[in-house]
């Protein structure tokens, strides 16, 4: 069976769904494998690399395995065959118009962001290998925007002191934000509303900011905070964000709009020439100021709107992405055979919809149709 590597069409993106390297390890599986010309050049991987791996190149493939980074436009749906299998990015709440496309051709729809967070699902978690880029990003964005040294700095012109780096949200792109403004030399604290988020910050290199709102949920996970948590959390947060020289926000809610954790008020309190480095643009911002892919200046305070930072980092994005395309699929199929097992947890998980039925129930809710779940086999004891 084939499986279909696409050119990516959201503006700026630079990555890819699968490398030469994933690419050779499935054909050595028995797949088929079809990239379309100059899928890879933007990740610094050349059409002959992926020949050389045992793909063939075409203009415009399809396959029985469609494999992308982002949701496919409304046209690039009309382009795959009826019945194959597309996996991508696709944030089906974010994308209905898309996932009611898709549904329409019977198309066997899954999607990273609904990967079941066990342990077992660690190896393919897209999400998480992203956010490693983003929070990496996020932290070099604020060196840059700066306009003094991360470092301390003893000088024959004089002591410059180290500039105080805030991080708000401890998950995996909080973390790597962390140790990325740590290793520049900045001292850094951080915030998370996850009580388990202390010993985690502190083992990256941050002091841990307690507030006394927590917001624990099953699995070590956050809930969402109620109204007047929210606002004994941003009266607690006010002189904490009033003391950084940069605060960097990475509380992105897959499928949902960010939460806002910075209001104007707590910005108009941070000093001059200060800095906010948001990661969670692309999903509405964390910042009640923030802009997509803009920098805005308020109060002589900036506000950057990072738009989809790990494409600023295209090769090791799509290495990483690549692997946990390579790990999933395995659940799919192997040996060149598209065979999934529909009783396994993380396949019923990703799967937004097949066979023309939506099983993602939110998706179904938002769609206005049935929601037929996928119920695994009862297996007898012999």
């Amino acid at each position: 069976m084939k499986i279909a590597v696409f050119r990516e069409s959201r503006p700026g993106e630079t990555r890819v769904a699968l490398t030469p390297e994933a690419v050779k390890a499935l054909t050595n599986d028995g797949w088929q494998v079809v990239v379309q010309r100059g899928a890879g050049l933007r990740a610094h991987f050349s059409d002959d690399a992926y020949q050389a791996a045992g793909a063939t190149i075409e203009d415009g493939p399809t396959g029985d395995v469609n494999v992308r980074v982002n949701p496919p436009t409304l046209d690039e749906v009309k382009l795959l065959p009826e019945g194959s299998l597309h996996l991508s990015f696709l944030s089906p709440l974010l994308s209905l118009d898309v996932v009611k496309a898709l549904v329409a051709r019977k198309i066997t729809v899954l999607s990273f962001d609904l990967l079941p967070r066990i342990s077992r699902a660690q190896y393919m978690d897209a999400l998480s290998s992203q956010a490693t880029v983003s929070g990496y990003r996020a932290a070099l964005a604020g060196a840059t925007y700066f306009d003094r040294f991360f470092p301390l700095l003893t000088t024959a012109a004089g002591t410059i002191r180290p500039a105080k780096v805030l991080v708000m949200g401890v998950g995996v792109a909080g973390l790597q934000a962390i140790a990325t403004a740590k290793r520049l030399g900045a001292k850094v604290r951080a915030y998370d509303v996850r009580s388990a988020a202390k010993e985690e910050a502190e083992s990256a290199g941050a002091v841990f900011v307690k507030l006394g709102v927590t917001a624990d949920a099953a699995g070590g996970y956050a809930r969402e905070l109620t109204d007047e948590e929210r606002a004994q959390q941003q009266a607690a947060l006010l002189s904490e964000v009033a003391g950084a020289d940069i605060v960097i926000t990475t509380a992105a809610v897959p499928g949902r709009k960010a939460p806002i954790l910075l209001t104007t008020a707590m910005v108009e309190a941070m000093g001059e020439g200060s800095l906010v480095i948001d990661m969670a643009a692309d999903g509405g911002g964390n910042c009640e100021l923030t802009k997509p892919g803009e920098v805005v200046e308020h109060g002589g305070v900036r506000v950057v709107g990072l738009s989809n930072p790990p494409a600023e980092m295209g090769s090791h994005a799509s290495f990483m992405y690549a692997n946990n395309v390579l790990k999933l699929l395995a659940l799919f199929g192997s040996k060149g055979v598209l065979s999934p097992d529909w009783n396994d947890e993380v396949v019923i998980g990703v799967t937004v919809a097949r066979d023309g039925k939506v099983n993602h129930a939110p998706s179904a809710v938002a769609l206005g149709v049935e929601h037929v779940a996928i119920v695994p086999d009862v297996k007898e004891n012999a």
